[in-house]
């Protein structure tokens, strides 16, 4: 029992990793205040939950589309938003999750509304389908592995130190001769790739979503968690999962109604990001200020 409690609970976190580097990529090292990255959670699990129950894709094939279709609706949310900065960027991210929540809840011929997409199957790769929790816990661990390497090999290259110069000064850089616009919706499509296929590897382990599943709360948590880890530091935003994740869950050994049980959680979130963001802005492991 408690073997399987731990496996789900490593399953999660490993998902959430993916997510909250991502997103640390658009915030942390580019400075785009994107909250409407769960939107790009969303897609990957709506699109890869979508192929796999009405066709006969490969897995693979699909987990791919899921994180390539994201990273086009963040290509569309950049250019939609190039003029923006700091707040209003934000407010415009946040309208995109917005946008995006409404057509999973409302597109009801495709999406099934407030019903939801049941009986999501399990991956299938070269034939070897991924049934057990233990094999989609190594299954996961490795898709973690890859992306957050690739990230880290993407921030410490040239290309990252050119991200990081797009954030710090934004007008030196487009006198120098670089295209900014470039910089960061190329940032903003990777940020979604990797947030798409975390939301691809979430449908099929829960095996069904619905529009709750990607609501304001994932917005509060993720941003939590890249804030308390910290910007531009991709070990933070590693860490700040782990501790974030496992926080709630000694409230399970509480004797707490359900209906209790819930609010609390937000509550907990929501606290520590204004205690983060009153006393230590850079978070653990940052290296800028949210401003």
């Amino acid at each position: 029992m408690i073997e399987a409690y731990l496996i789900h609970l490593l399953i999660i976190i490993g998902i959430y990793i993916i997510l909250a580097v991502s997103l640390n990529l658009a915030i942390g090292y580019t400075g785009l205040l994107n909250l409407g990255h769960i939107a790009f959670f969303g897609i990957g699990a709506y699109v890869s939950a979508l192929l796999s129950v009405n066709t006969k894709l490969p897995f693979l094939l699909i987990f791919i589309v899921a994180g390539f279709l994201a990273s086009i609706f963040g290509y569309i949310l950049m250019a939609a938003t190039n003029k923006l900065k700091g707040d209003y960027l934000a407010l415009a991210t946040l309208g995109f999750n917005f946008v995006i929540y409404s057509l999973f809840l409302n597109w009801t011929s495709l999406t099934r509304g407030p019903l939801g997409i049941p009986g999501i199957p399990r991956p299938s790769i070269f034939g070897l389908i991924i049934q057990s929790n233990f094999a989609y816990l190594t299954f996961v661990a490795i898709v973690c592995c890859l992306s957050v390497g690739f990230l880290y090999l993407l921030v410490k290259s040239p290309y990252g130190t050119l991200l990081q110069a797009t954030r710090d000064n934004e007008l030196a850089c487009k006198v120098l001769g670089k295209n900014t616009f470039k910089i960061k919706w190329q940032a903003l499509a990777v940020s979604a790739f990797f947030a798409g296929i975390a939301g691809s590897l979430y449908a099929h382990y829960i095996t069904f979503i619905d529009p709750s599943s990607f609501s304001l709360y994932e917005i509060i948590l993720i941003l939590t968690i890249v804030l308390i880890g910290g910007l531009a530091s991709l070990k933070g935003s590693i860490i700040a999962t782990i501790i974030i994740l496992l926080i709630p869950e000694i409230l399970r050994f509480l004797a707490l109604p359900s209906s209790i049980l819930g609010p609390t959680r937000q509550i907990i979130y929501a606290l520590i990001l204004i205690l983060i963001l009153m006393f230590r802005p850079r978070g653990l492991f940052g290296k800028v200020d949210l401003n």
